[in-house]
């Protein structure tokens, strides 16, 4: 039987017990205002996002309830707030697309078995803590997945705001659509949504300076500023009730079911679940990606830590949590998590306090949505991703790195014409082969010592001394099957140019691991500098990779030494002074 110590290994922690008993007044005062202001934020997004994923308003908001609950129970970041999100919406409705038509009650209830699995995905993850998993998601390939799905979710919403119908699996059958329906745009939607569009970007940075110049405080002014989406629904809603804009033919929310969060169970259907455990996959590792990315970067703006691992079990429970209330995978958003931030939240009791204003609004506010018109939901949805896309990555990597730029590109063109999740494994497999082509053929170099120092440096870059009866090596990665055969080819061509030397020194300061085919080449490259008459030699060999080599057959064949320091091999193998120069200067 396993001992207790061992089975709280395995237990997710509860970090509500460690800011819990700290929380205070002032504490409660900040959180309270960050709620509120998040509230407001919240309840237009959460709407947007449930269309955007196809399904019915409401539904947004019941995924912004239980999952900002639980979070709280288990999550480490003080500020991030859980719910709908841009990027996860556009994932599900194409997880859920090849399985039911929008509208429909068994779509809702497929939204609802993919949230059960991406959380109980999640929560297996983090307590086998496999939190290190999100690092293969490179940030080129994850920044150019965001920004075409930017592009991807801003493109399916032009239909609403044109008030035209518009299907396409991806970015290409998407503007083709809209092309050919054109002539068909309702003239009047397309006016109050890009009336909206145009009014949400000019909120976004316009209304807070305008406000502090009529003279209101800095954080009353941006406290109005993130309410500028709510105004955009109020000031609609009202005009498409007063003109009467739905005779018009302007298609508006409709009605919105009052009431608490329903339970809902999955459906327990196993060739389902097998069909979206890739889905699932995916939608799971996104959007830890992103919640993990944003609690970080949050968090250490105040000198806190996140831990991953307990990041997994807080977003399992997160999705699990809507899963069971009605709702639809969740993750950690961008924009609300740095409102909340800005906002002044403390503990992520304002997650909480953001719940019951969700759960109040639910009881009370929907009727006032009938009249919203559907182009102002989709506006808010264009303002709100149009600012993920980041194209001047392309830019940036293209100058700093070829292979990053590569993995950018290829995951941004796939994504726009595959969907997102070809374009995301795409992008994670272009980065690996990448990586894998990189590190197959690592820099490795001839080195010579420094005058005056007991430093070396690569002989074509520097001024370096160096003896004709010793050649030193450097090899600037770890030693693995994919760079094994390239370490041996080269030192038989560096070994033909020196027919003088009697010592080969490797270096080994930047090796950080040989696996068993590395180890073999080293073996064949002793046989070989050994039949020839000369001694293979390794210095800096670090610790842990010493431990390793010391039962082997190789250190006990080894024709030469382990030094510890290269300054020390050079001084013991060199029959004369090393003082000849080779290279370039720096």
């Amino acid at each position: 039987m396993a001992s207790p110590s061992r089975l709280a290994g395995w237990l997710p922690s509860l970090p509500v017990l460690d800011w819990g008993r700290r929380y205070d007044r002032s504490t409660l005062v900040s959180d309270l205002v960050a709620a509120l202001i998040v509230t407001i934020m919240l309840i237009p997004q959460s709407l947007a996002y449930a269309l955007l994923a196809g399904l019915p308003p409401e539904v947004g908001l019941y995924a912004s309830v239980a999952p900002l609950l639980l979070y709280a129970v288990f999550g480490t970041s003080r500020v991030l707030a859980v719910g709908p999100v841009a990027v996860v919406s556009l994932m599900t409705a194409a997880a859920i697309g090849e399985h039911a038509a929008v509208g429909t009650a068994s779509y809702w209830a497929v939204a609802i078995t993919l949230a059960f699995l991406s959380g109980a995905m999640l929560l297996l993850m983090g307590l086998l803590r496999l939190g290190f998993l999100a690092n293969f998601l490179s940030h080129p390939v994850i920044s150019g997945f965001i920004s075409a799905s930017g592009l991807l979710i801003a493109a399916s919403q032009l239909k609403t705001l044109m008030g035209v119908k518009a299907e396409g699996h991806n970015f290409i059958e998407l503007v083709h659509a809209l092309i050919v329906q054109a002539p068909n745009t309702h003239w009047l939607t397309l006016a109050v949504g890009v009336l909206a569009t145009a009014f949400l970007f000019w909120v976004r940075k316009g209304l807070k300076p305008l406000l502090v110049k009529l003279g209101l405080t800095a954080r009353l002014a941006d406290a109005l500023a993130k309410a500028g989406p709510v105004a955009a629904i109020v000031v609609t809603a009202v005009l498409a009730w007063a003109l009467d804009w739905k005779g018009q033919g302007m298609k508006i929310v409709g009605t919105v079911p009052q009431g608490l969060p329903p339970l809902t169970l999955p459906l327990w259907d196993l060739a389902l679940w097998q069909a979206l455990a890739v889905p699932a996959l995916l939608i799971s590792v996104v959007g830890f990606v992103e919640s993990v990315s944003v609690g970080q970067t949050l968090a250490a703006k105040r000198r806190q830590r996140i831990e991953p691992d307990q990041e997994l079990v807080a977003l399992g429970a997160s999705n699990l949590s809507a899963a069971f209330t009605g709702g639809f995978p969740v993750t950690g958003g961008f924009a609300r998590s740095v409102v909340n931030f800005d906002a002044g939240a403390q503990t992520p009791a304002a997650g909480v306090y953001t719940a019951i204003g969700i759960t109040l609004a639910s009881l009370f506010l929907t009727p006032a949505l009938y009249y919203l018109p559907q182009a102002t939901l989709a506006a808010t949805i264009i303002v709100a991703v149009l600012s993920l896309v980041d194209l001047g990555i392309l830019k940036r990597t293209w100058a700093y790195s070829r292979t990053d730029f590569v993995a950018v590109l290829s995951t941004l063109l796939m994504t726009l014409a595959q969907g997102v999740e070809v374009g995301l494994v795409v992008g994670v497999a272009v980065s690996l082969g990448l990586f894998l082509y990189r590190t197959s053929r690592p820099h490795m170099a001839e080195v010579g010592l420094v005058p005056g120092t007991e430093h070396f440096r690569n002989v074509l870059r520097h001024q370096v001394g160096t003896s004709p009866r010793l050649v030193s090596l450097r090899v600037d990665e770890s030693l693995y099957f994919a760079n094994a055969r390239a370490l041996e080819d080269w030192v038989n061509d560096v070994v033909a140019e020196h027919p003088q030397a009697r010592h080969i020194v490797l270096q080994c300061s930047a090796v950080n691991d040989i696996d068993a085919s590395a180890l073999e080449s080293l073996e064949a490259i002793d046989r070989r500098l050994r039949d020839a008459g000369m001694a293979f030699h390794l210095s800096e060999v670090k610790g842990p990779v010493m431990d390793r080599l010391q039962g082997t057959h190789f250190l006990q064949a080894l024709s030469g030494r382990v030094f510890l320091s290269h300054y020390q091999a050079v001084q013991a193998l060199a029959t004369e002074p090393v003082g000849e120069s080779r290279g370039l200067e720096p």
